[in-house]
């Protein structure tokens, strides 16, 4: 254990914790009350490495990255924390010998959702290797109060709940009222001559915030490095107004400190009518702006001079939501410090880099002129003119082109294009898989990449092997560092150590037991959870990720009806059981992914409760997934879904997981499932579909999805079985799925391709039902996928990010 704590001083510290907050006994206290005690306990480690990790960043002035991102989705803290610090067995035992079960207290901590999905988790992963590898860095983003939502299902639906995280207190994160800084919105703008020609811009008649920021540690593995992830939460400047609450006019009295609360409550306010929207672009300034202010205070501690700002701060954009960030450092500059503009905009494009994670156009926000130069005036005008240098830029380099400007303008057809913007107001733009990165230079981006091929780059995304293995499947983990070594955590390319185990007899034998008791795990969960038997002997095939079109759990689930209805019409068809789960949340406003989800349900709750199928399928929808119920449902994974129409998802994390911990992927030809083929061969993943280039010429060409329904009794029959009653006495419920499919339904009939797909796809789960019958060979295979997992830790992409964007360096910090 800690130098700092042998097992009975921990043992005293949790009783004296138990006691002194909540005037218990320990063996009194609840499961939460005695988690609560044991980090208050384990803090004082962590806080010790923390301050000191701080003060040397202070001291020897180090330069230090910004990740700025309205998503964190971090999971618990507490177990991560504990394996960083290499006290997981210890404090396990210790809870053991005071008769605590281990299980019980870190269920207890709640599992916020500060984030929608890949793009939060993504940087989590990327927190916990800055910190791994001795990066000086901090994550930035909210506070909310409430994440996203907590998914309920209620008759099949999904039913948004508040996640209400902070309800029995918050005991990782520190307020730091001392560093609170103003953020101002509306108002108007007034020029202030300085005497020598020219002016200052000073913003008057507007509403401003209190940003306070809570400050969570972030652990790295090993070492003593402890990073901050600072979120900030919105406070009234003036608490109560105390005339108007005298007046009796309360609602008039709260005012200010309900557009305070309101402006960190929720992720992702559903923004289909105005007020959304504004909420939305206020809560990007509000983080943006506190972050940029309270980082060139910091600055200038030590600094006079501002050129020497980008050799200490580096700002990463986690896609478009922080890009309001260039105005906003100009801003700074400019307005407060007196930097002329020229300066103070080649100081921002070095300071700024920006990764772009979509290839989805809807995605790449634009904000209407009106709602945005309202709400932030000064910030309009710097977009202004930031775009307006831009565009003589464009004309110098290709005459006047009003098509090509029109196209490549920030500000056009009413809107502020924050894409754009981030690429002109940044040094380095990059991808997140390859083929996404190519996708970016050659379509989407074109116009910018022949603007600027220097920008441009590719880090494909990673995951940390700390969380989705050392912690998330201890039997794994185990074994690998039995058989190898545990040098894998740090240098996960040491994986590759285990290719000759494949041919192992008995190594394959216990990999395959591991495997098999997460799957009894988890079929226990289920039935304690969901009330449904499922078969551990079954193929555990998992769809798990934020429900999107694009991602077609759509194709999935047809494809299940299908499955279902070939053993209604030949009950003896001979096929491996297989079990289907699901986890998804879909966007509060996105009515059709809503409509996907409870068609999920209504097919589960028909299969599941039909006796002539003897069982062969079952369909699990778990609801509210999250990282806790992912660190269950990955390690007990025989086959991957990561089936995305080929070119729309730009590299998925989830397809990452599931390979480190032995399912065998099942996907298209897209994002880094590409990298993933390369690294494994085809031989041991299950490619089916087309390829991004030829989705590309079936946009062009004519694409007519009842030449498929026409040709294919599976597709024919499964359709129809969406609208004949099979899963829903109202035979309307599901008929926008099916006229969406077919005839459009108010867009491109059947978008994404799922039914062009469906036939290859069946061929591919056919493929792994035989596959699945020779255990040696699916061990192999199994084993041949964690072996070539090694390129897609978050170490790796960190340690290219920090070479060839940001030029950052490490620092070890010493006891």
């Amino acid at each position: 254990m800690s130098q700092l704590l042998d097992k009975e001083t921990l043992k005293k510290m949790i009783r004296e914790n138990v006691k002194t907050l909540y005037r218990k006994t320990l063996e009194a206290a609840s499961a939460e009350e005695v988690y609560q005690a044991a980090v208050f306990a384990i803090r004082d480690v962590i806080t010790d490495k923390w301050m000191k990790t701080h003060d040397e960043y202070y001291e020897k002035d180090v330069k230090v990255v910004y990740y700025l991102s309205m998503e964190f989705l971090m999971g618990r803290f507490f177990g991560n924390s504990l394996i960083n610090l290499e006290m997981y067995d210890e404090v396990k035992e210790v809870l053991e010998e005071l008769g605590i079960d281990y299980n019980m207290v870190e269920d207890a901590e709640p599992d916020p959702g500060l984030g929608n999905g890949g793009l939060g988790r993504l940087a989590a992963c990327f927190l916990d290797s800055l910190s791994t590898l001795q990066l000086p860095a901090y994550g930035c983003g909210i506070r909310y109060h409430y994440g996203i939502f907590e998914q309920k299902i209620e008759n099949g639906y999904q039913v948004e709940a508040p996640d209400n995280w902070l309800e029995n207190g918050d005991p990782w994160g520190i307020k730091r009222n001392e560093y609170a800084v103003e953020v101002k919105f509306g108002g108007n703008v007034r020029a202030v001559p300085k005497g020598n020609g020219e002016y200052r811009f000073v913003q008057e008649n507007y509403q401003s915030v209190i940003a306070v920021p809570y400050d969570y540690p972030v652990i790295g593995y090993g070492n003593n490095t402890v990073n901050t992830l600072r979120l900030w939460e919105a406070r009234a400047k003036n608490k109560l107004d105390l005339k108007f609450f005298n007046e009796g006019n309360y609602q008039k009295a709260a005012e200010e400190e309900l557009l305070a609360s309101t402006m960190t409550d929720v992720l992702y306010p559903a923004d289909e009518h105005i007020q959304g929207k504004e909420l939305r672009l206020r809560q990007q300034y509000f983080f943006i702006s506190a972050t940029v202010q309270r980082v060139v205070e910091r600055f200038k501690k030590h600094h006079t001079n501002f050129h020497e700002l980008p050799d200490k701060v580096a700002f990463q954009l986690n896609d478009t939501h922080p890009t309001v960030a260039v105005a906003e450092l100009m801003r700074v500059l400019v307005d407060e410090n007196d930097v002329p503009w020229d300066d103070a905009w080649e100081i921002t494009r070095k300071v700024c880099a920006y990764t772009n994670h979509t290839i989805m156009a809807e995605a790449l926000e634009k904000w209407p002129m009106e709602l945005f130069s309202r709400l932030l005036p000064r910030i309009y005008q710097i977009v202004e003119e930031i775009n307006r240098r831009y565009c003589l830029e464009l004309q110098a380099k290709y005459g006047m082109d009003p098509e090509k400007l029109r196209r490549m303008a920030i500000i056009a057809d009413g809107q502020i294009r924050m894409a754009y913007l981030a690429i002109v107001g940044s040094h380095s733009v990059n991808g997140v898989a390859a083929l996404h990165t190519e996708i970016l230079k050659h379509q989407e981006l074109k116009d910018f990449y022949e603007l600027y091929p220097e920008k441009f780059n590719n880090k494909t995304n990673g995951i940390t092997q700390r969380r989705w293995l050392l912690h998330a499947n201890h039997g794994l983990a185990g074994l690998i560092s039995e058989t190898i070594g545990d040098g894998w955590i740090t240098e996960l390319t040491e994986l590759e150590k285990l290719l000759p185990y494949a041919e192992d007899e008995n190594f394959r034998r216990r990999f395959m037991e591991i495997k098999k008791a997460n799957k009894v795990a988890l079929a226990k969960y289920i039935k304690e959870t969901k009330g449904i038997d499922i078969n551990p002997d079954s193929i555990f095939d998992i769809q798990v990720k934020r429900l999107h079109e694009y991602k077609r759990q759509l194709l999935n689930v047809l494809h299940i009806i299908g499955l279902y209805n070939q053993l209604k019409m030949n009950p003896g068809m001979d096929m491996v059981p297989r079990t289907f789960i699901f986890g998804a949340k879909a966007a509060a406003g996105y009515r059709r992914a809503k409509l996907i989800i409870k068609l999920i349900n209504a097919v589960a709750d028909v299969v599941n409760n039909d006796p002539t199928i003897e069982g062969k399928i079952k369909v699990v929808f778990m609801e509210n997934y999250r990282v806790s119920l992912a660190e269950r449902l990955i390690p007990a994974a025989d086959v991957s879904e990561q089936i995305s129409t080929a070119g729309k998802e730009a590299s998925g994390t989830g397809n990452m997981k599931f390979m480190l911990n032995g399912a065998l992927t099942v996907g298209t030809m897209d994002g880094a499932n590409v990298e993933i083929y390369e690294e494994v061969g085809k031989d041991n993943i299950f490619i089916f579909g087309m390829s991004a280039e030829e989705v590309q010429a079936k946009y062009h060409d004519h694409y007519d999805p009842w030449f498929i329904y026409n040709m294919n009794q599976e597709v024919r029959m499964a359709l129809t079985s969406l609208i004949d009653g099979t899963f829903d006495q109202n035979t309307d419920l599901f008929r926008e799925l099916y006229d969406a499919l077919l005839n459009g339904c108010g867009g491109r009939a059947d978008e994404y391709f799922v039914l062009e797909d469906y036939a290859d796809y069946a061929r591919a789960q056919w493929d792994i039902d035989k596959a699945y019958r020779d255990q040696t060979k699916w061990a192999k295979m199994a084993i041949v996928n964690v072996a070539k997992s090694g390129k897609f830790s978050s170490d790796r992409t960190i340690r290219q990010y920090a070479e060839e964007i940001w030029d950052l360096k490490p620092l070890h910090i010493e006891d």
